[in-house]
């Protein structure tokens, strides 16, 4: 039997839509504000999508990037602020852009609070 096989997945208690909209919100909201404080799994669960956002504002032509970049990002304005601000910065690199520093547990629910910001 196969239970539990999907142990790479965080936030198994929302469902697939609930997840991608989480996801979106928290990648947009990163790249307007260049910093944000988050829960550790929530950061770690959007790092990958960072770098590989970032990836492809350096690597391809303007007008697909554009157009791939807006699939995962909800406003123009960050998109924006990916293409002039952040992409030319990161040109060297292909990964670690971000780092997360722990600020404290939150209460309530003693979750790891941190802030995931670009370096």
């Amino acid at each position: 039997m196969r239970h539990r096989c999907r142990k790479n997945l965080k936030f198994n208690w929302k469902d697939f839509q609930q997840r991608k909209a989480m996801e979106r919100s928290l990648v947009t909201n990163f790249f307007l504000h260049k910093a944000i404080k988050t829960t550790e799994k929530k950061a770690k669960f959007i790092v990958p999508m960072i770098d590989k956002l970032i990836n492809v504002a350096n690597n391809k032509d303007e007008m697909n990037a554009i157009r791939q970049i807006m699939t995962y990002v909800y406003t123009k304005e960050s998109s924006v602020e990916l293409f002039k601000n952040i992409a030319p910065k990161c040109k060297g690199k292909t990964s670690g852009f971000t780092r997360i520093t722990p600020i404290k547990y939150r209460d309530g629910d003693n979750a790891k609070v941190v802030l995931l910001e670009l370096v």
